[in-house]
């Protein structure tokens, strides 16, 4: 067995000190090649021991055992050093795989906040965008707690910016309604025409009908009469119909 010489000994710590930071770095991008690294850097490093343990219990030379010694210390600190080494390198490992980790379920998070969701809408199953949902859920919002004019101008808005969302009948037919509870009947009565000419066969078309007639007497115009006519005619099996039927008759 050839004599472990200190030179040899520099040299192969040199080596693997050079080599751990690199495989360090690379660990952080590829965490397989990472771990293939740690187990060759162990095994090396056991490697490096037995066979110098070997050399110290072969040598009878008391002088050369001396050396061997002194080197086998200065080895047990490099190794020493190593491993702090490697537990820096396994300890970023497990953070990098942390981070990916919350990266991806952050990212599917936000994903899922931007996907279409079903809901019903007037018996009706649609397909609604988040940010949709959320406009036309805030403008109804302002209706229902009696800011008449805010909800105006948010239902206004929603029916601009989404004319073909699921929503969109009701939300014209909601900005009608808060015309009329302003008193604005011209706006009120504009508002309804745009969901009978839109959308007939939305249910809330013939509400929209009512409410036009409801802002006709309001203004004391006798189109009111007709309306009501249409209504019963165009719709007779709704709610509003019937509504309708006993205006006409005065009840």
């Amino acid at each position: 067995m050839k004599k472990l010489t200190q030179t040899g000994l520099g040299t192969a710590l040199l080596a693997a000190t050079l080599w751990l930071p690199l495989q360090a770095h690379a660990g952080l991008f590829d965490d397989d090649e990472a771990r293939k690294a740690l187990l060759d850097l162990r095994a090396k490093v056991e490697a490096m021991r037995a066979d110098l343990n070997a050399r110290i219990d072969t040598k009878s030379d008391k002088s050369s055992t001396l050396d061997l010694v002194t080197q086998n210390e200065q080895l047990q600190q490099q190794i020493a050093q190593l491993r702090g080494q490697i537990e820096v390198l396994a300890n970023d490992i497990a953070n990098a795989q942390k981070r990916q980790k919350d990266f991806y379920v952050d990212l599917d998070t936000r994903l899922r906040k931007l996907e279409p969701r079903e809901v019903t809408i007037d018996g009706k199953t649609a397909q609604v965008d988040p940010g949709e949902q959320r406009a036309y859920d805030n403008a109804y919002k302002l209706f229902t707690s009696g800011d008449y004019k805010a909800a105006a101008t948010a239902l206004q808005e929603f029916v601009q910016r989404y004319p073909g969302s699921s929503y969109a009948p009701n939300a014209q037919y909601w900005l009608g309604n808060s015309y009329f509870a302003q008193r604005d009947c011209k706006s009120a009565i504009s508002a309804q025409l745009v969901v009978l000419k839109n959308y007939p066969d939305s249910p809330k078309a013939p509400d929209a009908m009512l409410n036009m007639a409801s802002c006709q007497t309001e203004l004391k115009d006798k189109a009111a009469k007709k309306t009501l006519q249409d209504l019963i005619k165009q719709y007779p099996d709704s709610t509003a119909a019937e509504t309708a039927k006993q205006r006409l008759s005065g009840k």
